[in-house]
This record gives C-alpha cells, structure tokens and sequence, in this order.
C-alpha cells in the first residue's frame, strides 16, 4: 500500500491541530458574540498550496468542527454550519490558486490572491450568519447587513493581512514549508 494517502492525512490532523490552537489559544479576542484576530488561516493555506484544496478544505471542516466543540456560540442549526465548518472550510479554497515555478514576486502575488480569496469566502459565511441570526445586536437605526459586514470584516480583514504578512515571510525564508513536496 502507498504511504502517501496516510501522509496526506497524516498532514491534515497536523494542520488542524496547529491552525486551532491559533485560532483558540495564541488570538486577539475582540468581540463577545465571537470574532478574533489570529493566525488560523495559515497553516491551512500551507496545507492547500502544498496538497490542494480538497486537502485544505478537509482540514478547514475539521478545524471547524474541532472548534465548535471547544467554543461554540449556537443561535440556530443553519447558524452553526455557516460559522463553524463552512467557514473554516472555505479557507482551504485558498489552494485553487496554485503557486507556480514563478519568480518569487509573482508568487507573492499569488499567496495575496489565494489568501483574500480564502478570506473572503469565510467572511461570506460569517456575513450571511451575522445578518440572518445578528442583526439584533445592530445598533438602533443601523442597518442588519452594514452592521454583519462591518462586525465581521472587523476581525476578517486583519485576519487576512496578518496570514499574508506571515505567508511572505514563510514562502521568503522557508518556502520548502509551502510547496508541494516531490
């Protein structure tokens, strides 16, 4: 039998041990309904440029889960899916950019794309939570939708520019961490 499947596992219970201890212990709690500035999105972004997407987006489902069962904030069954798996999962969609044998600055580039993609996905699940289950907490006379976007980019967008501060760093420094191994 080959030990690459098992690899590849092996990867992914790695990964998302690491990326929940980030999200959950070494992050910035800002909000009391939820929302910290942490470096989840990294290791998962890793796991996806090195295995693809599917890979990363296990990982992310098991980071989300793994999560729920740690620190969960339930209004509503649909409300759990779209802020705990889904999100998490959607920052494994990171890897359906793939990071080609390109010049460094164009694979910068690149990780910037992947990880505002990935990002943007998750702020999408987290936004349409915020505005079906939130909007109560909006501010008298503040709109449900502005009050889930800002709320939730609030964390998100730091979020997104602290992975790709850090995914520079790591693609400079030590790149045989992000690609593919042979």
């Amino acid at each position: 039998m080959s030990q690459r499947p098992l690899i590849v596992l092996l990867e992914i219970a790695m990964i998302a041990g690491i990326a929940l201890i980030l999200n959950n212990v070494i992050a910035i709690k800002l909000w009391p309904q939820g929302g910290s500035i942490s470096l989840v999105m990294v290791p998962i972004v890793i796991l996806a440029f090195r295995r693809g997407w599917g890979a990363g987006v296990l990982a992310g489902l098991i980071v989300g889960l793994l999560d729920l069962m740690i620190a969960p904030y339930i209004v509503h069954p649909a409300q759990v899916v779209l802020d705990y798996p889904l999100a998490f999962a959607a920052l494994g969609m990171a890897g359906v950019v793939k990071l080609k044998e390109a010049p460094l600055k164009d694979q910068l580039g690149l990780i910037a794309m992947a990880v505002t993609f990935a990002g943007a996905l998750r702020l999408a699940a987290h936004f349409t939570s915020g505005v079906i289950w939130f909007g109560q907490y909006a501010p008298e006379g503040f709109s449900p939708v502005l009050y889930s976007l800002a709320y939730n980019a609030s964390y998100i967008v730091p979020d997104i520019l602290l992975s790709i501060l850090v995914m520079v760093v790591l693609v400079t420094k030590a790149p045989q961490l992000v690609t593919r191994p042979q």
